[in-house]
């Protein structure tokens, strides 16, 4: 069990939202992600990069089968760093919420 601690990088709505959604898979697309959470590419680019900045997510690009053309889709992952993080939040906001 991960050690309570308040992350104000992972508490910004749209952040621990992202976090939220990629703590259980190994990882998702940029486009579900966006359209999961109704953020704008450069919405999402942005708050990825702030997680990213500090070690928390990682984004790959990789070919898609799926594609007819040669653009890559962008993979994110919540990295180890990021799930301990993520989950000592949650741990914060639990100990906070049940007093």
């Amino acid at each position: 069990m991960s050690t309570p601690t308040f992350d104000e990088v992972i508490h910004a709505p749209v952040r621990l939202r992202l976090c939220g959604l990629l703590r259980p898979v190994e990882a998702l697309s940029f486009q579900v992600l966006a359209e999961t959470l109704d953020l704008t590419p450069v919405t999402l680019s942005k708050n990825l990069k702030v997680l990213g900045d500090v070690g928390y997510v990682s984004v790959s690009k990789q070919a898609s089968a799926d594609r007819q053309d040669r653009r890559r889709v962008s993979w994110v992952t919540l990295t180890d760093a990021g799930r301990e993080a993520f989950d000592g939040h949650v741990a914060m906001l639990r100990q906070i919420t049940e007093g």
